[in-house]
């Protein structure tokens, strides 16, 4: 009885998974990772800047349309040398202003405020592609975070499985030394034990490489050994391609080029510009204490014609709203079969861990009636290997298939975010 109670402990710790030795270390989780790639990312730090430049264009702009003020002076003196120099019927025999000047330019409500409007469309524009970036970013973090999650999964399954087979592995000495299985038999469950000791280190240098790529991506610098806890990755509701992400940011293309249409037809109005100055401007011919005085005036620009340069403007702009459709068009093709396709791997998953599950469930009850007869003699140390075998096959297929399922989770999370 004593095969059949070691053969019991070991389903019973294979079925929860039990903590394995040689895997301590510091924890991390998966908000960790995601946070820090964020905090450390340049390209978003990047196009935090560039709304910044671009809120300090529109205020410019607005300066400009306030009254600008400027003190101006110049004196000019020409001699006359032995009568040889500037005419002074021309000259006035110099020169001498110190003028305070000041000037507006006049222009309509509806002009400034599309001037003023292709800043806030370019800090949409900045900020949406901030928003992508930053998904884009999650989504990297994220897949390595569970592909180096599921390494560690199979270590501590492994570590398990050799602890394990090397209870099992006393118990077949035992049985050895009575004769009932042959040495050849004992030797070829120890040649078992140590592949799945091979294994183990294979994964063990795989996951050290694949959590310095993690590290890597979130711009962590750190080569300890780091468990990782499961990750929670839950599947957000499907949204139509009107509320991603993608799609706003074709409208945001959209207005821009609704805003440059209108760009283009204030710049063929008329401009008015008004100004005025005051100071002292004066020949010194005669009497200059009395050139103190001051001035107005306005000057008006009408366009009339250009060689039709204005159509043609708005012709290009044409062409790139035909050009920025086409590109929303093939962009939704692409989110409707991306989000199909997810969604069917995703139901793929699921089958064949549902199928996983019945092929332990009836393998389990193969070792155990292997078990009953390994006391005896009575079963060839080879089915039974073959049974393991078969019952380790088949959790292995659950952790790589679950862990598909996250990957598939992630992506689809990825193109269903607003």
């Amino acid at each position: 009885m004593k095969a059949q109670k070691i053969l019991t402990i070991f389903l019973l710790l294979i079925v929860f998974q039990s903590a394995t030795t040689g895997l301590q270390g510091q924890t991390n989780n998966l908000n960790y990772y995601i946070n820090r790639s964020l905090e450390n990312s340049p390209l978003l730090k990047d196009y935090q800047n560039q709304m910044i430049i671009n809120q300090m264009d529109s205020l410019i702009l607005r300066a400009t349309y306030k009254p600008q003020v400027n003190f101006s002076s110049t004196g000019i003196y020409p001699p006359i040398i032995k009568g040889i120099g500037y005419d002074e019927a021309i000259t006035n025999g110099g020169n001498y202003s110190a003028l305070l000047t000041v000037s507006q330019t006049i222009i309509g409500g509806g002009n400034k405020k599309t001037r003023l409007n292709t800043y806030t469309l370019e800090n949409q524009s900045v900020r949406n592609a901030k928003k992508i970036s930053e998904q884009d970013l999650k989504l990297s973090v994220t897949t390595q975070y569970i592909a180096t999650y599921g390494i560690l999964q199979e270590i501590v399954f492994n570590e398990e499985i050799k602890n394990l087979l090397t209870k099992e592995s006393i118990l077949l000495k035992t049985l050895t030394e009575r004769a009932i299985y042959k040495q050849t038999d004992y030797l070829n469950f120890q040649v078992t034990l140590q592949q799945q000791q091979l294994l183990i280190n294979q994964q063990k240098a795989d996951y050290k490489n694949n959590m310095a790529l993690l590290n890597y991506l979130c711009g962590i610098v750190d080569t300890s050994f780091v468990r990782l806890e499961k990750p929670d990755i839950t599947l957000r509701p499907s949204l139509s391609f009107e509320n991603t992400l993608q799609y706003f940011n074709f409208q945001i293309d959209s207005l821009k080029i609704q805003n440059s249409n209108a760009l283009i037809d204030y710049e063929y109005r008329p401009k008015l510009d008004v100004f005025a100055d005051a100071g002292f401007n004066s020949s010194f011919a005669f009497q200059p204490y009395k050139n103190f005085g001051a001035s107005i005036g306005l000057s008006l620009v009408v366009p009339i014609y250009d060689g039709g340069q204005r159509q043609k403007q708005h012709n290009k702009i044409k062409a790139s709203e035909q050009t920025r459709q086409n590109y929303q068009d093939f962009s939704r093709q692409q989110y409707r079969q991306q989000s199909e396709q997810l969604y069917q791997q995703l139901e793929q998953t699921e089958s064949i861990i549902y199928q996983a599950q019945t092929v332990i469930k009836s393998t389990q009850v193969l070792i155990d009636a292997y078990g009953k007869l390994l006391q005896t003699g009575d079963v060839a140390i080879t089915d039974y290997i073959l049974s393991i075998n078969n019952f380790l096959n088949a959790k292995h297929v659950i952790t790589q298939q679950t862990n598909n399922k996250l990957q598939i989770i992630n992506q689809i999370n990825y193109w269903n975010f607003e």
